[in-house]
């Protein structure tokens, strides 16, 4: 049996590595909002133990377009962090080149596949946007749609897919919007929609739906907070909390 001491020093050394772990998590994650003349980007992410398996970035293309991903390793903890770290590092050698979202899914799968860990998968979300066409594109490996508020109105925006690194030889669909002056796009994992409460109910979609409506006409990054606010409020049944991570691209009025 190891002493009360040896207990100690286990612990702390633990304690140390996740705190690392949290390090490392952070750096995979934008240091910074990204706002340009005629558009934003911020996000919000929030693990739900000390360290998690979302992950999500935005940055600049070669072509002056905007790459952006969000993804969401199964499972939780420490091993999903390492696994989202293994996927990011494979996304980061592909993402900058403007290269098509479907082609950076299918080329990120096959990688993954060559690395199988076993019970490791994730789900992963790329878009594109053109700053000076409003046009985003976007292609998804099981993540939730995107919601696209226009007019006051939200709807789903992409189509579904495989999770990455689950199967040999996958492809994925692609689509397209023209967002125009005043839209919201809001990408978010599935903690939000599948946080529950003591009665065993979902958030769900058309919670989401309403709730996005209703705030998009907020400051992003109080709309964001607001956002994870109601769902955290909701969700009381602790045994189904999920990692929480959400990014709003914004397109000011004119």
């Amino acid at each position: 049996m190891p002493t009360q001491t040896e207990v100690h020093n286990l612990e702390a050394i633990r304690a140390a590595e996740l705190e690392e772990a949290r390090y490392i998590q952070q750096a995979m994650l934008p240091a910074e909002h990204m706002r340009g003349p005629n558009f934003e980007f911020v996000h919000l992410c929030r693990p739900v133990s000390e360290v998690g398996g979302d992950f999500l970035d935005y940055f600049w293309l070669d072509d002056r377009r905007v790459g952006f991903y969000l993804g969401d390793v199964v499972g939780k903890g420490l091993p999903a962090a390492m696994f989202a770290a293994l996927t990011v590092g494979a996304l980061r050698g592909m993402h900058k080149t403007g290269t098509q979202p479907r082609t950076v899914l299918e080329v990120l799968n096959d990688r993954l596949r060559m690395r199988i860990v076993p019970g490791r998968y994730c789900a992963v979300l790329y878009a594109t946007f053109d700053p000076n066409s409003l046009e985003l594109r976007i292609s998804s490996a099981a993540m939730p749609r995107a919601l696209h508020v226009h007019g006051g109105v939200c709807r789903e925006i992409g189509d579904g897919g495989l999770p990455s690194g689950l199967f040999e030889g996958v492809t994925y669909d692609q689509s397209s919007v023209k967002l125009a002056p005043g839209d919201l796009v809001l990408f978010a994992s599935d903690g939000l929609t599948d946080a529950r409460n003591n009665g065993d109910e979902e958030f769900g979609h058309e919670r989401l739906h309403a709730l996005v409506a209703e705030l998009s006409t907020q400051p992003s990054e109080v709309m964001l907070q607001n956002l994870f606010t109601a769902v955290e409020s909701f969700a009381t049944d602790r045994r189904h909390q999920d990692d929480m991570t959400a990014a709003l691209l914004r397109i000011p009025p004119a």
